[in-house]
């Protein structure tokens, strides 16, 4: 099974607030924000929906196939994707912009306040499934330029290639229709429970309205871990305990990850769900959606200190 990733590329700065964002946000004044938070620490890293959920199928071993678009300053973000396994021949670079860049805050309860500069993630409209990602057999349409997310569905959908819509960050700039043009015949929608409720709150559809459109539905609920809905049936995938949380950014691309390689393996959903937590635990032991690092033999080991496998990962290592 050949994936391709479709997402932004991007670099991602951030930054540590010592305190909680709820002490300096009064509720009756969320009409007229004016606040300034003084962070400890910065630091930069290689991110983007799209890179980051590929960069961990590499580690992974699932050889996916990057298409997105990235600036003149992408030469050492690249030397990463091809170190973890990354297909990338089919990034576009963009010679007169930067790359996106992202700059997130997170507090002590680990939320996070955070903007996004578009750069050369505005020209991904100019890249397809078909000149581009010709022999794709799932693909993941991932937060991106909104146009270029509207025609991979359309792509997908008229070329019957598999994908997973995530419309993640961009729910809130999707209108109804394209959420629900994007949900309608996807194999899986993946999102994390506040975007859930946001798509049923603009597209007027109920959890099961949506089930009844799409393949399957994933959502990914934090410390309590996540939930799977293929039809009639649920699965509730628990965490696998972090050994200590550096940092949350890119958790969720960590979770697609380990789904769509999980499918590739051909695992069965409750073992793909597992197999997807653990990708994510990898995610927020580290500074950064990419500065994560493990072996195979590593990960199955670590696996099945957690999970009974029943052999099922024995090819996997």
């Amino acid at each position: 099974m050949k994936l391709t990733v479709t997402g932004s590329i991007a670099f991602d700065y951030l930054m540590h607030f010592p305190g909680k964002f709820a002490d300096a946000l009064k509720a009756e004044k969320l009409d007229a924000i004016s606040v300034s938070f003084l962070v400890q620490d910065m630091t930069k890293h290689r991110g983007g929906t799209g890179g980051n959920i590929a960069y961990t199928i590499g580690l992974l071993g699932g050889a996916p196939l990057l298409m997105a678009t990235a600036g003149k300053d992408f030469k050492d973000y690249k030397l990463g994707l091809d170190e973890a396994g990354v297909d990338t021949s089919a990034i576009l670079v963009i010679e007169d912009e930067y790359t996106s860049s992202f700059f997130a805050n997170t507090d002590l309860d680990e939320n996070q306040i955070a903007s996004f500069y578009a750069g050369a993630m505005a020209h991904a409209g100019k890249l397809s499934f078909e000149s581009n990602a010709p022999y794709t057999d799932l693909a993941i349409v991932s937060p991106n330029d909104p146009e270029a997310m509207r025609a991979y569905v359309a792509e997908c959908q008229e070329s019957g290639i598999d994908y997973i819509f995530d419309p993640s960050q961009q729910t809130l700039w999707l209108s109804g229709q394209d959420l629900k043009e994007g949900i309608d015949g996807c194999f899986l929608l993946a999102v994390n429970d506040y975007e859930l409720h946001l798509i049923e709150e603009k597209t007027r559809l109920s959890e099961d309205d949506i089930v009844g459109l799409c393949g399957g539905l994933i959502v990914t609920l934090g410390k309590r871990g996540s939930r799977i809905r293929v039809g009639d049936l649920e699965y509730h995938i628990p965490i696998v305990p972090p050994t200590e949380v550096l940092d949350p950014t890119g958790a969720g691309d960590a979770f697609r990850a380990g789904i769509m390689r999980a499918l590739q393996l051909g695992l069965d959903w409750k073992m793909a769900g597992r197999f997807a937590a653990l990708s994510a635990t990898y995610a927020i032991e580290n500074m950064g959606p990419q500065g994560h690092e493990f072996t195979r033999d590593g990960f199955v080991k670590r696996f099945r200190e957690h999970f009974d496998d029943n052999g099922a990962l024995d090819d996997f290592s």
